[in-house]
């Protein structure tokens, strides 16, 4: 205010010594220039961001010509109060008025920016992934809390009130509700890292510490879910989902997944011919991936088998159950027709003497 003041103070000599005109020559100058400068942001930058692949320029500009003019149309009115023979303390209220007002309208202009970056950021998730779709209320909610926060502080400031004793109190009732609602601040960080880490995905089969394996359902702030191959849903707090060992079977370079078919052959069987079965049993399987190739593993020699391993792979981990079935099955059904044997624990029972009331004696 006073910097406008020094720069029209040499033209005000031509308005008399009258105050009030004065006061509206200045206050006129300043809109006169909040016009110009809205003039210029709105048509030749406008004119620039048009060129730009991104829409986010063109919101922002759209934005920042209000609180721009506001704040140059209240700088002026300020300036001109201030040539006014006004009490102190009528300049100072007024003055602070003028503040909080240009202060509330940057907020706004902040809100706006931050609610469309953020959108505009949760629709790249290569940029930042802890951003994305499901975050993204809780990424506004704190960007509305940070930005209210500051702006009460400055315009309290602009109406000189300490703010020592409030923030000491907002500090200590923030560490009582940290304690009240740790669980609640445990879930929610552990959903962030979760959605920023990104460990697993919706649509990824997951293997869980306590057995429970499932298709990802929902990964929100508080808990995940996952769809068991029971069809029951299990909710499990993103606090112990991100303390537990969890094994993604849809993880890794692709989605594909290994089944491993454990079968004996008894001792003296042809092995290239027990190999060449099971290979022609994975080959036969529509379900069965032709890359990575099915292969067979002779394992080791059993106490009563020769162990044999066909591994094979599907493309998705919830065909496990189904193919393994029908290799079981085939391989048995193979077995049988190439006359393989496959044995079973056998306990024969010697009886070395009957007791005597058992033989009528």
């Amino acid at each position: 205010m006073d910097e406008l003041l020094k720069q029209v103070t040499p033209y005000l000599s031509y308005f008399g010594q009258n105050k009030y005109l004065q006061a509206m020559a200045v206050f006129f100058f300043a809109l006169i220039m909040a016009k110009i400068v809205n003039l210029f942001v709105t048509r030749i930058l406008t004119r620039l961001t048009s060129k730009t692949k991104t829409d986010i320029d063109n919101v922002l500009i759209e934005a920042l010509h209000r609180p721009l003019f506001a704040t140059m149309v209240l700088i002026g009115l300020g300036s001109a109060s201030l040539l006014l023979d006004l009490p102190d303390k009528a300049i100072s209220a007024l003055v602070s008025l003028l503040k909080s007002l240009i202060i509330l309208s940057w907020a706004g202009f902040l809100l706006t920016v931050s609610r469309e970056l953020l959108s505009e950021i949760s629709k790249k998730p290569d940029r930042l992934r802890f951003i994305s779709i499901q975050t993204l209320p809780l990424f506004h909610n704190l960007a509305i809390i940070a930005i209210s926060g500051a702006a009460v502080y400055l315009v309290f400031s602009a109406w000189h009130i300490d703010m020592t004793a409030w923030l000491a109190s907002a500090g200590i009732v923030g560490i009582a509700i940290g304690f009240a609602a740790k669980d609640t601040l445990a879930n929610l960080f552990s959903g962030v890292f979760i959605l920023a880490d990104t460990p697993y995905k919706i649509g990824d089969y997951v293997v869980l510490d306590g057995g429970e394996r499932g298709e990802i359902t929902h990964i929100g702030i508080r808990s995940t879910r996952l769809l068991t191959r029971d069809d029951v849903e299990v909710t499990v707090p993103n606090s112990i989902m991100g303390n537990s060992k969890i094994i993604n079977e849809s993880g890794g370079p692709h989605t594909k997944f290994r089944i491993r078919v454990k079968v004996g052959v008894a001792y003296g069987s042809d092995i290239g011919h027990v190999e060449q079965v099971l290979m022609q049993i994975a080959d036969e399987n529509p379900d069965v991936c032709k890359y990575p190739e099915p292969r067979v593993r002779f394992r080791a020699f059993g106490d009563s088998s020769l162990d044999f391993e066909l591994l094979c792979w599907v493309n998705n981990p919830v065909l496990r159950g189904k193919v393994l079935h029908l290799l079981n099955s085939a391989v048995y059904k193979g077995f049988r027709q190439e006359n393989i044997e496959i044995p079973f624990n056998k306990q024969d029972i010697y009886i070395k003497e009957l007791p005597a009331k058992l033989l009528g004696k």
